[in-house]
């Protein structure tokens, strides 16, 4: 499966709204190895210590596997999605009926990491109910705040 996004470089996260669908887009520099970013998107009992957008994540994080995902965005609702495709330490992505999240790694020559993650959601009946949902513009960026304070505090722990 290819993925491509366009994707805001620099922490701050970017949406384009179209009439059957919505991306957000955010992609952050991360000084730490990917073995380290991979554990921490793929450990779903530790996510709400370090990420202050998540509630709690129930289930396995690898693919072909179900989780039920809390959110600060709707605190009411528990996501259902399903791990559809992972690849350890370069991507992974995850989803329902309505949308999926990607999340690409990608190692820079100075050994830091690109970490990007992406949103699209809609479909026919995305008109209906698109005023309805909040945005996610801060979210994502505190999604990816939190990742590179965590990673990089990790990698430099390690030292």
């Amino acid at each position: 499966m290819t993925v491509t996004a366009t994707m805001a470089q620099d922490g701050k996260a970017t949406t384009i709204k179209n009439t059957f669908n919505r991306q957000t887009s955010v992609s952050i520099r991360i000084e730490s190895d990917p073995a380290i970013i991979w554990k921490l998107l793929t450990n779903a009992s530790d996510f709400p210590r370090w990420n202050s957008t998540v509630i709690s994540i129930e289930g396995e994080i690898r693919k072909g596997e179900k989780i039920r995902l809390k959110s600060t965005l709707d605190e009411t609702r528990t996501f259902k999605l399903k791990i559809k495709e992972a690849e350890p330490e370069k991507m992974m992505i995850w989803g329902d009926g309505k949308g999926n999240r990607v999340y690409i790694l990608t190692v820079n020559k100075d050994n830091s990491v690109q970490f990007s993650m992406s949103e699209k959601i809609g479909g026919l009946m995305f008109p209906m109910y698109a005023k309805y949902l909040p945005s996610f513009d801060e979210s994502f960026e505190q999604y990816a705040a939190d990742l590179k304070r965590e990673a990089e505090l990790i990698a430099n722990t390690k030292n």
